[in-house]
């Protein structure tokens, strides 16, 4: 069983030979997924890895020892010069790095802002001076009507990548944003902890009636190197994904253990959102995804491909049409 969220057989991997491709972020989960991915199914000129843990670079770097499109660049997204330096000949970025735990914004929120909000500002400035043509900024649920500093900070960084198409001028840099839910597999995903907490018997549940969007790391990646294909620049790209009730996922990973509700914690949202009502009139429907577009693309007249949502429309994930059940998120977990 497959989780739909995004267009495949695009010739999104071959729109990438010849061409080096920087992903910061890139020993985390999708990361590591999409380095594995381009390197055996694209001919790019160059892969570059930027990220500030010199164990998982390594660990990286013996996992792939006889590739030579491989770079490896320390470095953190909050040290503007150390980004110029290496954005120097890269045709396109990923930017997969963030702070991303919610209690620990809550706690450490000028952390979350340098990270978060100075980081991508220092990304853009960076792109554009070293002429990068293309930047893709992975987004979040939480990032649609925030109420946790983690989503907050988010926000913040979809609309600097957003203007970033005016701030760049005449010069060719274009930036988008790919925006989606809870990620299978993920690093700090739910399935471990769950897991973890199931051996004692007990499992702790916020609410009963909570909801989340849910996507595999394959189709992030996917919808990603669709992005970095069909862009022009202003877009944020929603992959159209399943949701899944909380409880469900409980059941299916230790349906022997005993759920206790504990309430939501603090920056936690019954269910999730990410294209807002206020959004509905500069959002298209392209099939397999959504796609909202800045209101400069739209007042420049650009001809959008896609079927205007109905006014009012909202993607939540407690209204969303497609779910999956408990079989099929045993599966997914499983898998």
């Amino acid at each position: 069983m497959s989780v739909r969220g995004a267009p495949t057989g695009c010739g999104t991997l071959a729109s990438l030979d010849g061409l080096t491709v920087l992903v910061t972020g890139a020993t985390g989960s999708f990361g590591q997924r999409f380095v594995a991915r381009t390197l055996a199914e694209s001919k790019l000129a160059k892969l570059i890895v930027f990220s500030r843990d010199e164990l998982k670079q390594h660990d990286m770097r013996v996992a792939y020892p006889d590739e030579p499109r491989l770079r490896f660049f320390l470095g953190d997204v909050r040290d503007k010069e150390r980004v110029r330096r290496a954005f120097e000949g890269v045709d396109c970025v990923v930017h997969a790095a963030a702070l991303k735990q919610i209690p620990a914004a809550e706690y450490n929120p000028f952390e979350f802002v340098k990270t978060n909000v100075i980081g991508a500002q220092n990304l853009i400035d960076a792109a554009i001076d070293c002429g990068v043509r293309r930047v893709v900024a992975l987004s979040t649920d939480k990032a649609s009507s925030p109420v946790n500093l983690y989503g907050a900070t988010k926000l913040v960084s979809d609309k600097l990548f957003v203007a970033g198409n005016v701030y760049s001028g005449p010069r060719p840099t274009r930036f988008c944003v790919v925006r989606y839910g809870n990620v299978i597999g993920s690093r700090g995903s739910v399935i471990p902890f769950f897991r973890q907490l199931a051996k004692g018997g007990r499992i702790p549940l916020t609410d009963p009636g909570m909801t989340r969007f849910w996507i595999t790391l394959d189709a992030g990646v996917e919808l990603v190197l669709h992005a970095l294909h069909d862009m022009r620049g202003g877009e944020i790209y929603v992959p159209k994904i399943p949701s899944m009730r909380v409880i469900d996922l409980a059941k299916a990973i230790a349906p022997d253990a005993a759920i206790e509700v504990v309430g939501i914690r603090p920056g936690e949202k019954l269910h999730e959102e990410m294209i807002s009502a206020s959004d509905a009139r500069r959002t298209f429907d392209r099939g397999a995804y959504f796609v909202v577009v800045s209101d400069l693309a739209l007042e420049g007249g650009v001809e959008e491909r896609g079927r205007p949502v109905p006014a009012g429309f909202r993607y939540t994930s407690d209204t969303n049409p497609e779910w999956l059940d408990v079989e099929q998120l045993r599966r997914l977990a499983d898998g």
